[in-house]
């Protein structure tokens, strides 16, 4: 189109006034195509600069940087146009200045999370994938950052947008980055327990740890299997293990099977778990119980009851 509108106003004879127009209108299109190409160009950039191993420029950056350039192509798209027609830029740009200082008091909150999704892409908290934790605030996936909110997306599929600032301003656990998971359990067995059924037990469940390829080992990560305390209502194991997977579904079903195995190895010893109780001892024991008022009450009732009837009241004579 530009092409063919600028082939026909070089052939077309026309008035001074009406050249001058076309002359303008010519060098806007071209200024219009060109700011256009830039504009569309964005989007398969940052499409390479994603699939581009990862280095500086994460994906959250790339798609900041997309939306940025967009906005600026088509800024400098207009002013340009707007030069091209004899408009001065400098004076509207200064009054947009004034108007967007009123702005900016009304909208602090928005600079606000829009500073901080700056911060929080520029420090890498987390990424688009991960799973996080915001105490207080969410915990989930994150699908999408954006200039003023975070979408997470909880485990039980409700999208949550959150505040950038809140991500910046709070402590954020993100889960993706564990090297290990651990399990961390308190094995209570009962007070009858000998202590070589004891040391059965514990040196069982860590030879269980320690041949096993699922668990992480000394020094790679801290593991014990100690007696630790004496409860109310048993004595207790402390385990504390990682294994080496960090996918939630692998870590409970190597979870599971520990359970099993420790399940087998305390019964093995001979001895159980134990389980919360209660005992009560009396030192002495009344040989009859203390009648109880309301007892006295019936007795007294069922007497009344098994009374003869007084004989009915006959006439005089």
């Amino acid at each position: 189109m530009v092409m063919g509108v600028f082939f026909a106003t070089s052939v077309l004879d026309m008035s001074a006034d009406m050249t001058a127009f076309f002359y303008n209108l010519n060098r806007s299109l071209v200024a219009f195509t060109l700011f256009w190409i830039l504009y569309r160009a964005a989007t398969p950039m940052g499409t390479v600069l994603k699939n581009a191993p990862r280095g500086f420029l994460t994906s959250a950056m790339v798609e900041w940087l997309v939306k940025a350039a967009k906005i600026a192509f088509f800024l400098l798209g207009a002013a340009t146009i707007l030069e091209l027609w004899g408009i001065a830029v400098g004076p509207i740009i200064a009054g947009l200045g004034l108007f967007g200082v009123a702005v900016a008091l009304g909208a602090q909150d928005l600079f606000k999370n829009l500073i901080a999704g700056l911060f929080v892409i520029g420090e890498k908290r987390f990424f688009t994938g991960d799973w996080i934790q915001v105490d207080g605030v969410v915990e989930g996936t994150v699908e999408h950052i954006g200039f003023r909110t975070t979408m997470v997306r909880r485990f039980d599929k409700a999208p949550v947008f959150v505040p950038n600032s809140k991500l910046s301003d709070n402590a954020v656990t993100n889960f993706q980055r564990m090297t290990h998971r651990r399990i961390k359990w308190i094995i209570g067995v009962e007070y009858r327990t000998t202590k070589e059924q004891l040391r059965t037990i514990r040196d069982a469940i860590e030879a269980a740890i320690l041949e096993n390829d699922d668990f992480a080992h000394p020094p790679e990560v801290p593991t014990f299997v100690r007696i630790d305390a004496f409860s109310d209502s048993s004595i207790d194991i402390l385990l504390y293990c990682f294994t080496r997977t960090t996918n939630w579904g692998e870590w409970l079903a190597i979870k599971e099977k520990l359970a099993l195995q420790i399940k087998d190895i305390v019964e093995g010893a001979g001895t159980g778990f134990a389980f919360p109780s209660r005992s009560l001892y009396l030192e002495t024991l009344p040989d009859a119980p203390e009648p109880f008022p309301l007892s006295l009450q019936k007795q007294a009732d069922a007497g009344d009851a098994s009374a003869p009837a007084s004989a009915p009241n006959t006439p005089r004579t």
